[in-house]
């Protein structure tokens, strides 16, 4: 992926928002899902590594060791996908547990967004989003760290202390 493709992409998350939220709110809820999912394609790329590495063993594939990051169950990306009610509830419990668990790097990094408030954003809304975000794997193959986080978007980020934390943690 380029840099552009990805700037499009980001873009074409801006306008599911459009109408619904301020134009100036957009990064509050772009950025902790294009995170999360970024996090969580990390996870999967690691767990696909691991598989091969061990002939197949699932328990060696899931040893915190062989990812940056821990998804704690229930809190991936592809759960919160699944969900058709009371979503913005359920993202937001999803990425307070993956805070929680990886409390050090990712501490406030998810930001203060109101997923839970159905007025803001509706259930079919949130899913839109997602699905948005649910059609490009974010994976360091697929999107390395240099276009991953050299968008124009990321300049856009109200606290770039926590995007340089993020990037540094998820390019180590």
């Amino acid at each position: 992926m380029t840099q552009k493709q990805l700037q499009d992409y980001l873009w074409g998350a801006a306008n599911i928002l459009r109408g619904m939220i301020d134009a100036a709110d957009f990064k509050q809820y772009i950025f902790p899902l294009l995170f999360f999912k970024r996090i969580s394609d990390l996870w999967d790329e690691e767990f696909q590594l691991a598989i091969e590495e061990s002939d197949g063993d699932l328990d060696y594939a899931t040893f915190a060791e062989n990812h940056r990051f821990q998804i704690p169950d229930g809190c991936h990306w592809e759960d919160v996908r699944k969900k058709t009610l009371d979503v913005g509830a359920f993202l937001q419990k999803a990425l307070n547990g993956i805070e929680k668990a990886n409390f050090e790097m990712l501490h406030d990094v998810f930001g203060d967004a109101q997923w839970t408030n159905k007025r803001r954003m509706s259930d079919e809304k949130m899913l839109d989003l997602i699905e948005h975000f649910s059609q490009m794997k974010l994976t360091v193959s697929e999107v390395p760290h240099d276009i991953m986080y050299m968008s124009k978007f990321a300049e856009a980020w109200p606290d770039s202390e926590i995007v340089q934390r993020t990037v540094a943690q998820v390019n180590n």
